[in-house]
């Protein structure tokens, strides 16, 4: 009977959390939310269609494991070890200040030192799950404010190691182990991610070298799963979040060659998963509290938005962070943590938190979750915070665009680039071969720093600022090519070069064909969408490989585009169909984007 009973609850709250989040969207509001009003609505403290929650926490548990496993594997170490500042010095900054300023709040008001600890550390906390998996679908993981963010919440993680043995401390008013109880856990901590690097490095790849000689989907799967939740209970065991485990374990499998296999397989059951967690922490709201407590529940909601996001920009600033970046970090991180509810219900086991205020903190703090996700929404236009930062971001020097060298000084005919990735890299070394001058701007300082070290032309700045595409001589410049991995940055890129300099051609990359219309449309002359090149690289190259000629592939291909409503790319297909005439003579297949004849021959002609 259980079973039976668990099954119907199942598929009454699937059903109800499709209706919701299908209504929520006519009006703009994303899937997270309508799960979270569906656990609302269906838990203890609603219309009760859930008895028990205990199953559907633990089908939740699963899904933040998943979610944080497949975001890991979106990473790697190589790219880890360029955030490490955030993670240091941003982590220690947002948290420091975010629990001293709760703490000075609560003692003002006449509350104990130890209990204004507790609840700074637990407001400190920021939702691990609901913000990486924004920044996931978003594709925002690589860009600044996503690596500053990022840090931070793996300092959050890490931090949650001492809390638990910090907060019965606190309860105790027994201080005088603590220091000795801290290191030790923070020793265990580290002898546990040394084990699971040691593990990863030697015995995974092997273990999936075995696996994979199997061919068999199945056990691959299998594996994969098993990886995620051994890691994540192995995390657990030395007193670590099994969400940082789950994570870590992703980042190590990002370094075989099995990670893009494993991250497709993973994806339907990470989706399905993660929906419950949603919808098990909308169960916790207790709608009471708005009717008993509105002004108290008013403020801490107002606190752990409001607040949160200025001292988390403030954060963000200090690290030398444009405005526009900084503004941004803080609206990500401006809502109540999983893992503050963690430290919470420690505190209300240990005796220094009373039922009433953990019910009060978690109610508030999913609507902040709620509250925080429609701003991170509507983040692309949302500037009166940034506009607020500008000058405090002038006084801590956070540009360097404004202090070109001499040969930059003066510059014309030239390109701007924003970003230096891949893609900005390879254009910069071509730009160079052909003898066109160029200026990058970008906005990771250790991009910056390796920049000057190979003598390019890059600086720090940030190209959705007017007066940093001034300094970079937009005015004089021949073309601005946008290759930055955030979407909204690159709109607003577009918006402030269009405002300023109506006549200066634009060149913007984007991941996909369904934004090009939108880019087009706020000014950008020409769109390089990556699915769609790359279709028609692969196109090109699977017809030539299959002994079709030149006219044949160009036929083929003009009329596939026009088939998907790409018809102005068509005129580009004659020249690059032209370039895969130059054959690979080892391979037979075609060596596209092969230089033009005529390169280095000359500059690029000016825009106006």
């Amino acid at each position: 009977m259980a079973e039976q009973e668990l099954f119907g609850e199942l598929a009454v709250i699937g059903g109800l959390a499709v209706a919701t989040t299908v209504g929520l969207s006519r009006v703009g509001l994303p899937a997270t939310i309508g799960f979270l009003v569906t656990g609302a609505l269906a838990g203890p403290y609603g219309v009760g269609l859930v008895g028990d929650t205990d199953h559907i926490e633990q089908i939740a548990e699963v899904g933040v494991i998943l979610l944080l496993f497949a975001i890991g594997l979106e990473f790697s170490l190589e790219r880890l070890r360029f955030i490490w500042r955030a993670v240091a010095v941003g982590g220690s900054l947002q948290v420091g200040v975010t629990t001293a300023a709760a703490l000075a709040i609560l003692v003002i008001a006449g509350d104990t030192v130890e209990r204004g600890i507790v609840f700074g550390l637990v407001v400190a906390l920021s939702s691990t799950v609901v913000v990486l998996r924004v920044l996931d679908i978003r594709g925002e993981l690589d860009a600044p404010h996503g690596r500053f963010i990022v840090g931070a919440l793996i300092f959050q993680d890490l931090l949650v190691i001492p809390l638990t043995l910090l907060v019965p401390v606190l309860a105790s008013g027994a201080s005088g182990d603590v220091a000795l109880d801290i290191a030790w856990a923070l020793a265990r901590a580290t002898l546990a991610v040394g084990a699971v690097l040691l593990v990863a490095r030697f015995l995974v790849p092997r273990l999936f070298d075995i696996v994979d000689a199997t061919r068999t989907r199945e056990v691959f799967l299998l594996t994969v799963i098993s990886i995620a939740l051994g890691s994540a209970w192995l995390m657990s065991q030395f007193g670590l979040s099994f969400a940082l485990g789950a994570f870590l374990a992703g980042i190590l499998l990002a370094d075989t060659d099995y990670s893009h296999r494993a991250t497709s397989d993973i994806i339907p059951l990470r989706d399905a998963f993660t929906s419950f967690f949603f919808i098990s922490l909308g169960m916790l709201v207790d709608w009471q509290i708005f009717v008993d407590q509105p002004v108290m529940a008013g403020l801490i909601v107002v606190g752990l938005v409001l607040g949160k996001a200025v001292i988390a920009s403030l954060a963000a600033l200090a690290m030398r962070n444009p405005a526009s970046v900084a503004w941004r970090s803080g609206i990500y991180l401006a809502q109540f943590g999983e893992f503050g509810y963690v430290v919470l219900v420690i505190g209300a086991a240990e005796g220094i938190v009373t039922p009433e205020e953990l019910r009060l903190v978690v109610t508030t703090g999913v609507f902040s979750i709620v509250l925080s996700r429609v701003l991170m929404h509507w983040t692309g236009g949302l500037h009166a915070g940034e506009a607020l930062l500008r000058p405090l971001e002038r006084l801590l020097r956070a540009r360097g665009m404004d202090e070109p060298t001499p040969q930059d000084a003066f510059l014309t005919d030239h390109v701007v680039i924003a970003g230096y990735g891949v893609a900005g890299r390879l254009l910069a070394r071509t730009l160079a071969q052909a003898r066109i001058p160029y200026v990058i701007l970008e906005l990771n300082a250790e991009s910056v720093r390796q920049g000057r070290d190979e003598h390019a032309h890059v600086y720090y700045g940030d190209v959705t600022s007017a007066e940093a595409l001034a300094h970079a001589r937009l005015g004089h410049a021949s073309v601005l090519v946008l290759l930055i991995n955030d979407p909204p940055a690159a709109r607003r890129a577009i918006v402030a070069a269009r405002d300023e300099w109506p006549n200066v051609p634009i060149l913007v990359r984007t991941r996909y064909v369904a934004e090009r219309d939108d880019l087009l449309a706020l000014g950008a002359s020409h769109v390089v969408c990556e699915e769609l090149e790359g279709g028609t690289e692969m196109s090109a190259r699977v017809l030539r490989a299959l002994g079709l000629g030149s006219p044949e592939v160009r036929s083929q291909i003009t009329r596939a585009l026009a088939s998907t409503n790409a018809g102005d790319l068509t005129g580009a297909t004659d020249e690059w169909i032209e370039a895969t005439d130059r054959d690979d003579a080892a391979t037979g297949l075609p060596r596209p984007f092969a230089p033009r004849p005529d390169a280095g021959q000359g500059k690029m002609p000016s825009a106006r």
